[in-house]
């Protein structure tokens, strides 16, 4: 993509987002996540009613009269985003592919945080790093943040000609072996969100909120996502497809995995199929949920073809009340 269509479409995301964050998002943002601690700001003369476990006794036994330490909220966070910009995000049986909401969700969240005086990050991760970008503040680096999230994904190879074959994840055609393999294309970007936790870990010293934006069509990463929890405050989001959930009587179709290249004629006119489909489905995403409740982690669920907004703001909306607890 040009880096000319590639600004284009960064203001054109400003555009959209701009007024969500603004009115609503950054208010929410706020209530939820109120820094790292409390910091030292300075000592003062006490007054009747103060919390005599702060009286500073030190000062006090130099001036002679009672004084009290006052601390503030250290507002300041640091925000990463880790994005998943693997071959199956590309795929979008609607109006917006994954990678595209992934897109404007990153700017949601940057711009948020931005507008809060926060600091955003971002690491881009397929079966590995694509692009780290260390957390700063500042509006021309939050555009830079949702630019890269932008200019990825757009080198994977074009999409047939041939407008019956169909690209979904891997998992999905993996479950059917009884069907026959076709043919295999070369690999394309494969998904390892182990590595990409593994990864914060080791780069990521100070305390951050980490947003993981991904379609969790992956394995063996629940135990490292537990521990970067521990050390970080992780939030899931997982983004999906209808056609991944529910598939159609749409006759015979050609599948194609699309990150191995796998392809496989596939009849979507058989009952048993599209029921299996929708089964296997259902339990992986209550398999996720589970998983991520058992583990302290939040989960924000978004359709691709669905509001990006409201599921944010019922999420921290849901936290907020969890807090107030």
């Amino acid at each position: 993509m040009l880096t000319s269509e590639i600004i284009k479409q960064v203001k054109q995301i400003q555009i959209r987002t701009g007024r969500q964050v603004a009115d609503v998002l950054a208010g929410e943002y706020l209530s939820v996540f109120k820094g790292r601690g409390m910091e030292f700001d300075e000592v003062r003369p006490y007054v009747p009613g103060d919390d005599v476990r702060t009286i500073d006794w030190n000062v006090t036994a130099r001036m002679g009269l009672p004084y009290v330490k006052r601390y503030v909220e250290e507002r300041e966070l640091t925000v990463i985003l880790l994005v998943d910009v693997s071959a199956s995000q590309d795929f979008g049986s609607g109006r917006r592919s994954k990678r595209e909401v992934a897109t404007e969700l990153s700017a949601l969240l940057a711009f948020s945080a931005i507008q809060n005086d926060d600091k955003i990050g971002l690491l881009l991760f397929h079966g590995g790093a694509e692009e780290y970008i260390p957390a700063r503040k500042g509006q021309k680096h939050a555009l830079r943040v949702v630019r890269e999230v932008l200019a990825r994904g757009t080198e994977l190879a074009p999409e047939p000609a041939d407008t019956s074959l169909w690209r979904l994840p891997k998992l999905i055609l993996q479950r059917f072996t009884r069907l026959k393999e076709l043919t295999r294309r070369e690999p394309r970007r494969s998904t390892s969100i182990a590595f990409a936790l593994q990864f914060c870990q080791k780069v990521i010293r100070r305390r951050a909120v980490i947003f993981l934006i991904s379609d969790f069509i992956d394995e063996d990463y629940l135990q490292l996502l537990r521990s970067t929890n521990g050390r970080h405050d992780v939030v899931a989001i997982h983004i999906s497809d209808q056609r991944e959930r529910v598939c159609e009587d749409a006759g015979l179709l050609t599948l194609e995995d699309a990150e191995s290249g796998v392809a496989r004629v596939i009849d979507t006119s058989s009952v048993a199929f599209r029921e299996t489909v929708k089964r296997e489905s259902e339990a992986r995403l209550e398999g996720l949920e589970k998983e991520l409740a058992s583990s302290g982690i939040d989960l924000i669920r978004i359709d691709a073809d669905g509001s990006i907004a409201e599921p944010l703001i019922s999420f921290f909306r849901a936290r907020q009340r969890r807090i107030r607890r």
